[in-house]
C-alpha cells in the first residue's frame, strides 16, 4: 500500500490517479479518501489527483495518544504529501475538518498552495458555539469509544445537515455509511479529543486572512446550518475568497451535489491557473448602499 511518512513517523496511506497540475483532497470527520471517488474520476481527466486518509483513519496509522492529532499535525499531514511525492505546489481542496486543515496549511505554507478551496467549514468555530462543539466532541469521543463505528455508523450520519444526502440519493447515503462502519473507533476519538476539540478558531487568524494571497474559493450548502455564518466571515475576512452557496445542500457537499461541487471547482482552478483570479477590488468593500 502507498504511503507517505510525516516528520513525527506517522504514515498517510494515499491513491493517485491522473496526470498534470496536482489536487490533494483532504477529507471530513465522517470522511475518507473514498469521499472524493466523484471528484477523483472527473479531475483525473485532466489533472494529477491525490486523495489520502488523514492520521487516526486506516489504513493510515492510528496513533494511540490524542495529542498525536493535533491542528499543527492535521496541517502538516498535507505538506507530508506534498514532500512525499515531490510536489513543489498543489490545489488544496478539503471539506469540513479537511478544509480546516487546508486552511491552517496555507496560513503556514502559502507558497505551496497553489490555491485552496474551503468546503463546509466552519463548524464550532463562531465564537457563540466554541464551548457547546468543544463539550460535545469530548463526549462523542468517549461514546464512539463504548458504541464503536459499526454498530453506530447510520445513527451517527443521519443528522441534521447530512439528511440532505439520504434524501437526494439512498445509495450515496448508504455507501457512505458502508465506509463510516469500518472507521476505527479508537482514532476517530483521538481526532475529536486531540484536534476537533481543540483547534483553534478561524477567527484567530484574522490577520492571517487579510494578508493572504493565496486563490481561496468557499463553498458551503445552503442548509450547512453551522458553517454559514463562518462562510461570510471567510469571504469577508479574506480579499482572496469568493464564496459559493449551493442550494437545497447541507454538509456534504461534494457527495450531493458533484456535478455543481465539480464545476465551482474548475472553474476556479482555471481562473487560478490562466491568471484571472484576482483579489477583492478594495472598491467593493464601501459602505455606501446607492
Amino acid at each position: 500500500m502507498p504511503h507517505v511518512t510525516t516528520d513525527d513517523g506517522v504514515r498517510l496511506y494515499y491513491e493517485e490517479t491522473g496526470s498534470g497540475t496536482p489536487i490533494v483532497f483532504v477529507h471530513e470527520f465522517l470522511g475518507e479518501y473514498r469521499s472524493w471517488e466523484a471528484q477523483m474520476r472527473h479531475f483525473s481527466r485532466r489533472y494529477r489527483c491525490i486523495a489520502f486518509n488523514a492520521r487516526g483513519y486506516p489504513p493510515s496509522d492510528v496513533p494511540a495518544d490524542p495529542a498525536a492529532y493535533s491542528f499543527e499535525h492535521q496541517r502538516a499531514g498535507i505538506l507530508a504529501v506534498l514532500d512525499g511525492l515531490g510536489i513543489e505546489q498543489a490545489h488544496i481542496v478539503g471539506l469540513s475538518m479537511g478544509a480546516f486543515a487546508s486552511f491552517y496549511f496555507a496560513m503556514k505554507w502559502p507558497q505551496r498552495a497553489l490555491s485552496i478551496t474551503l468546503a463546509g467549514i466552519g463548524s464550532g468555530s463562531m465564537a457563540a458555539v466554541r464551548e457547546q462543539f468543544k463539550r460535545e466532541s469530548m463526549a462523542t469521543a468517549e461514546q464512539l469509544l463504548v458504541d464503536g463505528w459499526q454498530a453506530s455508523a447510520e445513527r451517527r450520519a443521519t443528522t441534521a445537515t447530512r439528511v440532505q444526502l439520504l434524501n437526494k440519493s439512498p445509495r450515496a447515503f448508504a455507501e457512505f455509511v458502508a465506509h463510516l462502519s469500518e472507521h476505527s473507533a479508537l482514532g476517530s476519538a483521538n481526532t475529536l479529543k486531540g484536534y476537533q476539540a481543540l483547534r483553534p478558531s478561524l477567527a484567530d487568524f484574522a490577520n492571517e486572512m487579510a494578508a493572504c494571497t493565496v486563490p481561496a474559493l468557499i463553498i458551503s450548502g445552503d442548509e450547512d446550518e453551522p458553517c454559514l455564518d463562518a462562510s461570510l466571515m471567510l469571504k469577508r475576512g479574506m480579499p482572496s475568497a469568493g464564496l459559493v452557496f449551493l442550494p437545497q445542500t447541507g454538509h456534504a457537499c461534494n457527495l450531493e451535489e458533484p456535478d455543481l461541487f465539480n464545476a465551482a471547482c474548475e472553474r476556479f482552478f482555471h481562473q487560478v491557473e490562466s491568471g484571472q483570479y484576482r483579489l477583492r477590488d478594495p472598491r467593493a468593500a464601501g459602505t455606501r448602499m446607492l
